[in-house]
């Protein structure tokens, strides 16, 4: 079941390279997608952790130690199919890299990983724009769960 879910994702999803042939037509190079990956995290056992557990589901992994570095990246032109955000951090905090993620028009999933679980908290990082969370620590039950929600919301 691990890898059923990318394995799914990559049989269906294709990026197609445009070449013109010599009647003008546009014939299509196919070759699969590999999902990306950004983990946000300050502390460096969770983030080699989840870094583990994710090569596990043969996903394409980055990281940033914090929100502002996240922030920056995706500054920078970078994407990501999924990003899971530590809800505290230094710099700047997951709820407030979410908004200002979704301020900058980004679609990405955004997963928020909390260390306690009060509502109020959590609520409040959902409402910043999360599309899904959970509570540390990440375990391949939660990653599948989150692979086959993004696939089901892209199929």
């Amino acid at each position: 079941m691990v890898n059923s879910c990318v394995s799914l994702y990559r049989s269906n999803t294709m990026e197609f390279g445009n070449s013109s042939t010599a009647n003008g037509s546009v014939s299509g190079s196919v070759s699969p997608k590999t999902l990306s990956v950004l983990i946000v995290d300050e502390d460096p056992i969770i983030r080699r952790t989840n870094i583990a557990l994710l090569n596990r589901f043969g996903l394409q992994i980055n990281v940033a130690e914090n929100g502002k570095e996240a922030v920056d990246l995706y500054s920078a032109g970078a994407y990501f199919d999924i990003v899971f955000m530590d809800m505290e951090m230094p710099i700047m905090d997951g709820p407030m890299a979410t908004k200002e993620f979704r301020n900058m028009g980004v679609t990405s999933m955004i997963v928020g990983l909390a260390s306690r679980s009060l509502d109020s908290e959590i609520h409040e990082f959902i409402g910043a724009g999360l599309n899904g969370c959970h509570v540390k620590p990440l375990n391949n039950a939660k990653i599948t769960s989150v692979l086959q929600e993004l696939i089901a919301s892209i199929y």
